[in-house]
């Protein structure tokens, strides 16, 4: 019998609801919609890896062997663009001089360097307005600089750190960095 009773009266109230429901003034504002951002931390592209034979396109092969003290039998290319890692050998199999050029985000090109020529490597600010550093050990020489949003990093078989740093000044003219 209880039941009987609340039925109909549940049928009541909700109708009630309604109307109220339906008198009750709606809101003209939107609601705001919050955006939060994320920093993505730059990240250091893998190293370039040979991949063609080639001419480098900024640097002279006559310029390697003359300022590397090395003969240079062959060239290669890596894939990158706009502007390719150029290889110079020693013979068929040694690479005797790497540059590598990096042109996009101004964090990236300070995360190539100092991964190249750490905090506490020897200071390099060559060409004008580039800097970065050397790092001499075992296996020749390191020199790494950057500018804004470029980074140019030698690596060079010889143990004399001018001969990176020459082969250095001269990319980045020849690339118009």
């Amino acid at each position: 019998m209880k039941r009987a009773l609340l039925l109909p009266l549940l049928g009541v109230l909700a109708a009630c609801g309604t109307d109220l429901a339906q008198n009750v003034p709606v809101p003209t504002t939107q609601p705001q919609q919050v955006t939060s951002t994320t920093s993505v931390a730059a990240t250091v592209p893998p190293a370039p890896q040979p991949a063609k034979d080639g001419t480098c396109p900024y640097l002279a092969t006559g310029f390697v062997a003359e300022a590397n003290g090395q003969r240079v039998p062959k060239v290669k290319l890596s894939t990158d663009e706009p502007h390719p890692a150029c290889f110079f050998y020693a013979n068929a199999t040694e690479i005797q001089l790497t540059v590598r050029v990096y042109a996009g985000e101004e964090r990236v090109a300070k995360l190539i360097v100092n991964e190249a020529a750490p905090d506490g490597s020897q200071p390099a600010n060559s060409p004008t307005g580039w800097s970065g550093g050397y790092v001499s050990n075992d296996n020749g020489v390191v020199y790494a600089v950057a500018k804004s949003d470029a980074a140019v990093v030698v690596t060079t078989n010889q143990k004399q750190s001018i001969k990176a740093r020459r082969i250095a000044e001269e990319a980045i003219k020849g690339l118009k960095l």
